[in-house]
């Protein structure tokens, strides 16, 4: 696909779009494109959506990426939902959705560069926690109306891969949000932030039961603490899967870049920063499964360095994580200029 051939207007161009399209970033528009070897515009409008929304279509070329890496092949007869994979001659359908800024509110690509991140999080987390529900929840519904009637469908796990760009700011969250979303458990780290010699252990989790819109609807919390979505197999999330990612793995000479990533380490039990280091495109990759699945999706798919598996024993709601050496949290880079 010729992602970087304009097909429309300069003034109906993205803005992310307008960004990356500068002379300095050829070295990483090159890795995209070896991202992307090989995915088919099955609706020829890939690329003007790409260049029109940017999001949703990055993400789709993230996770093709991601299952080409982790030897998923993938059937492309059919022109719905997003991707039909294979894993142990098992079929896994999977549905691609992003979680976007609500209307009248300040979209990622507006963020002041110049501003600081934010100290406190509770606001941006139920912010983050409202936007994807909204997402899963209407791909859900996408799933019960059209897709579980397909041939090719039933009887396969469902996944939905979710990314959240809904405000800016949106890749310090790492899976606070979705862990209060799916499971009802929200790691409340204003409350350690305030007043840390009251939790010896790290920022407590503490179960929310629901949080408010600004309309003063309730949008309720744990939705994979029973089975109302048995349908849904797993949510996959990713907070780093963006531009940055692209920037850590392209090794651009063209430009002065500092990149600075936040890793957890189980080993030191907490976080560790490193510089320079040259991620993989599993690295910061989430895959929530759902405890009362009716097709419950393999561990064995996602058993691979980099990503976290989240699993929640049913009976005892004991949240069990597992993960294969270090994992990334976020990342920040900063460009200089041109050398």
């Amino acid at each position: 696909m010729e992602l970087f051939q304009p097909l429309v207007k300069e003034e109906d161009l993205h803005k992310n779009y307008t960004s990356i399209m500068r002379q300095s970033k050829e070295g990483d528009r090159q890795e995209l494109l070896r991202w992307c070897e090989g995915f088919p515009d099955r609706d020829n409008k890939f690329v003007k959506e790409f260049q029109t929304t940017f999001n949703s279509s990055f993400w789709e070329i993230y996770l093709y990426a991601l299952f080409r890496e982790i030897g998923h092949s993938m059937e492309w007869s059919y022109s719905t939902p997003d991707f039909l994979v294979e894993h142990n001659s098992k079929k896994i359908v999977i549905e691609a959705t992003i979680a976007a800024a609500a209307s009248g509110k300040t979209p990622e690509w507006e963020k002041d560069l110049m501003e600081s991140p934010p100290t406190k999080f509770k606001e941006m987390n139920m912010e983050s926690i409202i936007r994807l529900s909204n997402s899963i929840i209407s791909k859900y519904r996408k799933y019960k109306e059209k897709y579980s009637k397909l041939e090719h469908v039933k009887g396969n796990p469902f996944v939905i891969a979710v990314a959240p760009f809904e405000q800016p700011h949106f890749n310090l969250q790492c899976e606070v949000p979705i862990m209060a979303l799916l499971y009802d458990f929200y790691v409340d780290e204003d409350a350690y932030n305030d007043n840390p010699h009251l939790y010896p252990n790290g920022p407590p989790g503490v179960n929310l039961g629901f949080v408010e819109k600004d309309n003063g609807a309730e949008i309720q919390l744990g939705l994979f603490e029973d089975d109302q979505l048995s349908d849904i197999s797993a949510i996959v999330l990713s907070t780093t899967a963006t531009w940055g990612k692209v920037e850590s793995m392209s090794g651009n000479s063209d430009i002065m870049r500092f990149v600075n990533t936040v890793w957890w380490s189980e080993e030191e039990g907490s976080p560790i920063t490193k510089q320079a280091a040259k991620e993989n495109i599993r690295d910061g990759l989430f895959v929530f499964h759902n405890p009362y699945a009716k097709r419950p999706l393999d561990p064995e798919m996602y058993n691979h360095s980099g990503i976290t598996q989240v699993f929640v024993d049913p009976e005892t709601k004991i949240i069990d994580k597992k993960r294969n050496g270090l994992f990334l949290m976020h990342r920040q880079s900063l460009n200089f200029g041109i050398k």
